[in-house]
């Protein structure tokens, strides 16, 4: 979802409509991402409703981090980093706001987390007036996940959806990129060299303004700099290149340095293989 959708295809996810009660599907990574997208691009094709409810997966390391914990030491309780890094959840809780469906925070727990831990970020999401589940899938397997899933039905049940899209595909492309920037990114401004411009400009003129835009970013920070953690505020978001995916119904607009072919090394294991003169063959392991 940094790079594409990130979701599964449309028609899986209307057989499992037809073939069951519930349909539980992922997007990948943030609000600013999988959920963005979900929304504006895969139910923008209207072959399959807005969802009933979403599940923002939260856990404490991960906030420990953003709020400035180094990686080797979010293991250890620390409240007031736990504190401080919630700032980055609360973005991602304002971002499904803006959408206007039911959502439950699920809170990954983990062995190392602490009662006191937990109880924090429990506090705090009541503060929000958010719902809350602990989900202990990780230690527990199924039935550590049932609280979670009581609570999203509850969720489906008792709140009210009033969703919406974040802009109109009416809107100029420009635009769009700009209305995801400020609104899910928190940005302040937009910036681009001319040529990207012109780019973009032309991808209009050829007919092809009416689609959604498809942000290309970072997954590690609401910006597209890895290393702005927590909740960045008024930052100016990079465009770096745009592309028409005319076929899948985008446009592709990338920002930061970002690799669109992730998970591959700089060197192939394939230029480690090789044949010797006695015909063995070395560097398959």
């Amino acid at each position: 979802a940094n790079i594409a959708h990130g979701t599964n295809s449309v028609i899986s996810t209307r057989m499992a409509l037809y073939l069951t009660d519930f349909v539980v599907t992922e997007a990948g990574f943030g609000s600013d991402l999988g959920a963005e997208k979900f929304f504006d691009i895969v139910v923008r094709t209207g072959h399959i409703p807005p969802p009933d409810a979403c599940v923002l997966v939260a856990t404490i390391r991960a906030l420990k981090f953003h709020g400035g914990v180094k990686l080797d030491k979010v293991n250890q309780e620390n409240i007031e980093a736990l504190e401080k890094g919630f700032e980055n959840l609360q973005k991602h809780i304002e971002n499904l706001r803006t959408f206007g469906v039911p959502f439950v925070i699920a809170l990954n727990k983990f062995h190392v987390d602490t009662e006191a831990e937990i109880e924090k970020i429990k506090d705090l999401c009541r503060r929000e007036r958010v719902r809350i589940a602990l989900s202990e899938v990780f230690g527990k397997g199924g039935k550590g996940g049932l609280e979670l899933a009581k609570e999203v039905l509850k969720a489906m049940e008792e709140d009210e959806s009033n969703f919406q899209f974040l802009y109109p595909l009416e809107l100029p492309i420009l635009d769009k990129i700009e209305a995801v920037a400020k609104k899910i990114y928190g940005a302040s401004s937009v910036a681009m060299e001319g040529k990207i411009r012109r780019r973009i400009l032309r991808i209009e003129r050829e007919g092809f303004g009416n689609l959604p835009v498809c942000i290309a970013k970072t997954q590690y920070s609401l910006s597209a700099d890895n290393e702005a953690l927590g909740r960045p505020r008024d930052f100016t978001l990079i465009v770096t290149d745009a592309s028409l995916s005319s076929g899948a119904g985008f446009v592709v607009v990338y920002c930061g340095d970002i690799m669109t072919m992730p998970g591959l090394p700089k060197l192939p294991s394939a230029e480690k293989v090789d044949v010797t003169d006695e015909g063995e063959i070395t560097g398959l392991s």
